[in-house]
């Protein structure tokens, strides 16, 4: 990191192995997102509430390139299992941040449309056909909207194309009228 991280105890006395356990913590956050360029820890007991207990607040600021991740939790009476689920939903937001710096976005495909052909109600599956002759299996998983014991040969649906070891398969199927008419 550029700068030197930052630990603050708020209402609670200092604790040397508190302090080590988040450096610890915070060596590897930076293992895991090296590009991290500083870090500052609070941890406090923000509510004095003698009839339910402590519950310690930690809170990271992690600066990265062009940003700042945030991750506030009121968690946990025990001060370290406190401190484990927020540096594990820090991790978690530093991997969302790299994702999203990569440009890796889960994109899904284009919406196809049809027709279904064939439906076997009793077994839970049928087949649909696209305009240009490719046919597609789906099954009752795999029905969205109506449901698949209301679904009839004709009826014109969209799904997003999917291609198995199994041949074409259709995901996320819904009838309705969807344009193009097929013919």
């Amino acid at each position: 990191m550029q700068r030197p991280l930052q630990i603050n105890f708020k209402d609670i006395p200092h604790s040397n192995a508190v302090e080590m356990h988040i450096r610890e913590k915070v060596e590897k956050l930076e293992l895991f997102y090296p590009r991290m360029t500083g870090c500052r820890v609070t941890v406090e007991l923000p509510h004095k509430h003698h009839h339910r207990g402590k519950r310690y607040n930690v809170r990271l600021d992690l600066m990265v390139p062009g940003n700042t991740v945030v991750v506030n939790r009121d968690l946990h009476e025990d001060i370290y299992v406190a401190l484990r689920d927020t540096f594990d939903a820090a991790r978690r937001r530093l991997e969302d941040y790299g994702r999203q710096q990569r440009g890796d976005v889960k994109m899904h495909g284009e919406v196809a449309h049809g027709r279904i052909v064939r439906l076997f109600l009793d077994e839970g599956f049928g087949f649909i056909e696209t305009a240009d002759a490719r046919e597609f299996y789906f099954n009752d998983d795999n029905v969205t909207n109506p449901r698949f014991d209301q679904l009839a040969v004709g009826a014109e649906v969209q799904f997003l194309e999917d291609a198995s070891g199994e041949g074409l398969q259709a995901k996320r199927v819904s009838a309705g009228r969807y344009p193009p008419a097929l013919a």
